[in-house]
């Protein structure tokens, strides 16, 4: 049910001075749930607002998780599904007409001052054009400052409103640092304006090549990755795909270490600036009134399942990412368990603007769940969408030998099961509760009907479009 449904709109709930909401999300790039207790502010956001414990992303890989994001919408239905190649990247993003079914035209349509900072799609380049005469700015996006390929923190190209601008390798052109500054800068301008504003600020940070903040390189010494019931282990019964898998070095575990290390001064500066932002917030009285949320494009894995680091599996540690929010209305300190995904952020982003999200949206709006009311019927089943990619040249992405690069596949989530179906006919089956770090696969021993069961939610799944169908396709079958 949609909040509006129950006479008070989530319009009503974040302001009741009568003012539309302001939302900033900051999306963050292969963030996993072990970063979050080494970021403060983060965890403060946790103590002030609500965190969804159970939130997943419709593959764990940047451009079809980002699109979904955009979207609101599944692979399958957005057609972008790697990071490169016919079937992923920007150019399958706009081949598919993706664009026009972003939040930020919507939200500019309903009065909204909209902003988009940082990374937006794999393949994307600053100085494109798109058939017209200067660098290329969306529709939809008041202010717009995107970089290209910002991985290394320097040297990197940023398309601010039109214009290419290059920075260099000095301390204040650290790429995590300039977006926060115009972060800020833009709030006191929609302030100054005294319009409604939507910001989504999409850090490089955490992903490769994990380049901390000069002033953070030396923190943290010492520094191991966590060794989880998982941590060098190998899956019973394993997919052919991991066939090759060996325990780990001794070498190879302390690079391991080392990345971790880097990872979590990588986010140092991510963390920074969610204080400072709201600090800003503050600053300029906009602080009852503003949504600010954080999130992850998806997870990442270091020695579970004896993975050297990567994603792209369908394993909680990929594809179960933070996401937390505080603001108006908001209780502090909550859990919310039910199961959702990053198709329901643009529908939620909507509904919290007081726009009602096109039924062509596959997930549904979480303002309801993260105010505190319940929800009488929802999802028993979330969505992984995940095609092998033989596009390697230029992808950051591209997994090396043993990081987890498994063939196309398709799987569910729920509550207590992760089951998989990969292209070559393999299967993949975990019962949580006795196994939550999916270490023991039961595929082979799922009773017929279970199995047929399961592969009937799973093929529904992958078929639905639009948000009734979708939701409908998310109630699992009885064995």
């Amino acid at each position: 049910m949609n909040a509006a449904d129950e006479g008070g709109s989530a319009d009503a709930d974040a302001s009741r001075s009568g003012k539309k909401p302001n939302i900033v999300y900051v999306l963050t790039d292969d963030l996993a749930w072990n970063l979050v207790e080494y970021m403060p502010h983060v965890q403060r956001m946790r103590e002030k607002g609500t965190t969804f414990t159970n939130f997943f992303a419709t593959d764990s890989l940047c451009c079809p998780s980002r699109t979904s994001l955009l979207t609101g919408q599944y692979p399958h239905n957005t057609g972008v599904f790697t990071n490169g190649g016919d079937d992923g990247g920007y150019r399958a993003f706009m081949k598919n007409r993706n664009e026009e079914k972003t939040f930020g035209p919507a939200l500019q349509r309903a009065g909204y001052r909209t902003g988009f900072m940082g990374k937006y799609l794999n393949g994307y380049q600053p100085k494109d054009k798109n058939g017209t005469s200067k660098p290329y700015v969306p529709s939809g996006w008041d202010e717009w400052d995107v970089a290209g390929a910002g991985y290394n923190e320097y040297d990197y190209d940023l398309n601010e409103n039109g214009k290419v601008v290059p920075y260099g390798k000095a301390p204040e052109d650290y790429l995590t640092d300039v977006l926060s500054k115009k972060a800020t800068s833009f709030i006191g301008s929609s302030a100054a304006e005294k319009k409604p504003f939507m910001l989504e600020v999409a850090t490089f940070a955490p992903h490769g090549p994990y380049t901390p903040a000069p002033r953070d390189k030396d923190k943290f010494p010492g520094l191991k990755a966590p060794r989880t019931d998982a941590y060098d282990k190998a899956t019973g019964d394993a997919p052919k795909w991991q066939s090759t898998l060996s325990p780990l070095t001794a070498e190879e575990k302390q690079g391991i270490d080392r990345k971790f290390a880097k990872r979590v001064r990588s986010v140092q500066a991510v963390d920074a600036m969610i204080g400072q932002l709201e600090k800003t917030l503050e600053e300029k009285g906009l602080a009852d009134d503003t949504y600010l949320m954080f999130g992850s494009d998806n997870g990442f894995h270091m020695g579970e399942h004896r993975l050297r680091p990567g994603k792209q599996t369908a394993y909680d540690t990929d594809v179960k990412v933070p996401m937390m929010v505080t603001g108006p209305g908001v209780p502090a300190g909550e859990k919310v368990s039910r199961l959702a995904e990053n198709v329901d952020l643009n529908p939620t982003f909507l509904d919290l603007a007081g726009v009602a999200p096109p039924s062509t949206v596959d997930g549904r709006s979480l303002s309801d769940l993260m105010h505190g009311r319940t929800e009488e019927e929802w999802r028993e089943a979330v969505l992984v969408e995940h095609h092998h990619s033989t596009v390697k040249k230029d992808d950051p992405d591209a997994a090396p030998k043993d990081s987890g690069d498994p063939p196309t596949y398709g799987a569910i989530r729920t509550e207590d099961s992760l089951y998989v179906e990969y292209v070559d006919g393999q299967r993949e089956f975990y019962a949580l509760d006795s196994d939550p770090e999916q270490l023991t696969n039961r595929a082979a021993a799922l009773p017929p009907a279970q199995r047929d069961a399961l592969h009937r939610t799973l093929t529904e799944l992958q078929r639905c479009k639009g948000a009734e169908s979708c939701q409908a396709a998310a109630r699992t079958h009885t064995s």
